[in-house]
């Protein structure tokens, strides 16, 4: 089997899961930054901004750009504020 091959169905799979998931949804932006969350809250209930931009999975992505889907899977539920902060925080919410 090649790479690309190999590659080929790690992505089918994926794509798979994110059907189950209900992430299919969203857009890859908003995707990338769910899975940095879920990743960072299993060292913390909260997440914070900074630690999200500096994730590898979304260190590309512009600040404008961020922001919209930061707060786009705020409004889809994903993602909450923190009620222990004023900003900067946020509680990762299973799909539904």
């Amino acid at each position: 089997m090649t790479e690309i091959s190999k590659l080929t169905e790690l992505r089918k799979l994926m794509q798979s899961m994110e059907r189950t998931l209900g992430l299919e949804q969203l857009s890859p932006v908003e995707r990338d930054i769910y899975y940095a969350a879920e990743e960072l809250s299993k060292s913390d209930d909260e997440v914070r901004t900074f630690g999200l931009i500096e994730h590898t999975l979304v260190q590309s992505v512009s600040r404008p750009t961020f922001f919209r889907a930061l707060k786009s899977l705020v409004q889809k539920g994903y993602l909450s504020q923190s009620g222990t902060a004023n900003r900067g925080r946020y509680i990762v919410h299973a799909p539904r």
